[in-house]
């Protein structure tokens, strides 16, 4: 690999990271955000949902905005718009003032995860093997930052803006720097060429995204988004009011997760690369859905933990590997496949926060578990949209181009 390719390849690990903490911070103190603005149970799921709904309309702009611009300006400008949304949150002193700073977050997000994953797609390609699970573990690692300055807020009864603004004021300059390394499609294929990486197409320059080969890859990142959202949105909550832990304790599940999510994203691409995408995408299912079946029966807090932990180490591998398989499903158009197939994150979070909250009042939260517990195992069914396409069709009819194939026996 090209010196381009590495500093690439960093700079873009790092602002997965900064997202990472940036999420965080503010799903982590979801109950003292409620406090301060003095919003009932039955409000805060509408101000949960609102966020996604943006973010999708932010992912929808980018692919539009990346056939005149590149990806990695939109990225740069996106990622400190979010920042300074999650201050505004912090310091806001009426729910007009949330509003609108979770409005410029939900759409500052949807731009930046569309092309934080285009970038990666890219680079992968470029490298010729699994690396995006390395992109998505920098993004936990960021989370477990956040949460733990979280919880330390949490413990020390600091305000929100306190707890947010030193945060971003070493991030937002840190990732602008870094965003000079930034490496586009164009730039990644002619330097993959170069190092002697085979590459296989621009990231959207050429080719159609046909929705019905794509819609798979929308249903599995929609079950795993509403298995995430429950955990991000709903782990403090459930932790609190159902399983009896303090205030400080509830923000130690999210910590949980992203640890696990770290470990399983660490050593993921590893995986890829020896058994192939599908078998990984089949065990991390099973593994989430055994999760969920725990956090459900789980007598007291700490079995509750053992659960989320389970969770972490399912889920993990299942958004970095559907982002992996849509760029090798249209690699003409790789750019326009990741910004529709992120709409499906949103769909994710907007459908499972609200799900989790209505079953949860009108049935009971452990049983509102079993439902994303349910739809995780539905992911089992589309495991093979996650094969090589030459595996995909039978072998005779498309086989995989040399940025497809990785080191192992289905590469990626």
């Amino acid at each position: 690999m090209t010196e381009v390719l590495r500093r690439g390849r960093a700079s873009l690990a790092f602002s997965f990271f900064a997202q990472g903490a940036v999420f965080a911070l503010l799903v982590t103190r979801i109950p003292a955000i409620q406090d301060r603005y003095g919003m009932s149970d039955a409000v805060l799921p509408v101000f949960l949902a609102a966020v996604p709904i943006l973010a999708g309309a932010g992912s929808v702009t980018t692919e539009h905005l990346v056939r005149r611009i590149r990806p990695s300006r939109v990225l740069r400008w996106s990622q400190p718009a979010a920042m300074l949304a999650l201050v505004a949150v912090g310091a806001g002193d009426g729910i007009a003032v949330l509003a609108a700073a979770l409005a410029a977050f939900g759409l500052a997000v949807g731009a930046l995860d569309a092309s934080m994953n285009m970038l990666g797609v890219s680079l992968q390609r470029a490298y010729g093997r699994s690396i995006m699970l390395s992109f998505h573990a920098a993004y936990s690692l960021g989370g477990i930052m956040g949460a733990s300055l979280a919880w330390a807020g949490a413990h020390w009864h600091l305000a929100l803006w306190v707890s947010y603004l030193p945060v971003v004021a070493v991030l937002l300059p840190a990732v602008f720097v870094g965003s000079r390394w930034y490496v586009d499609a164009a730039g990644a294929e002619k330097t993959g060429e170069a190092g002697g990486a085979g590459t296989d197409g621009a990231g959207s320059g050429a080719g159609a995204v046909v929705f019905k080969a794509l819609l798979p890859l929308c249903l599995v990142m929609t079950f795993a988004y509403i298995g995430d959202s429950t955990v991000s949105n709903w782990s403090a909550k459930y932790l609190q009011d159902t399983l009896g832990s303090s205030e400080q304790l509830a923000t130690v599940p999210y910590n949980v997760y992203m640890v696990t999510t770290l470990l399983g994203r660490a050593i993921g691409d590893v995986g890829v690369r020896r058994f192939g995408a599908v078998a990984v995408v089949r065990l991390g299912s099973l593994v989430a859905a055994l999760g969920f079946a725990v956090v459900a029966a789980a007598p007291g807090a700490w079995v509750g933990m053992l659960g989320f932990t389970l969770l972490g180490l399912g889920l993990c591998v299942l958004v970095p590997q559907t982002f992996a398989a849509a760029g090798r499903l249209f690699p003409g158009s790789s750019d326009a496949a990741i910004a529709r197939l992120n709409v499906f994150n949103y769909v994710g979070f907007l459908v499972g926060s609200p799900l989790v909250g209505a079953l949860g009042d009108a049935w009971s939260y452990r049983g509102a578990m079993l439902v994303p517990m349910v739809l995780v195992l539905v992911t089992l069914a589309y495991a093979r949209s996650f094969a090589p396409r030459a595996d995909r069709y039978g072998g005779g009819h498309e086989r995989p181009r040399t940025a497809d194939v990785g080191r192992g026996s289905n590469g990626v």
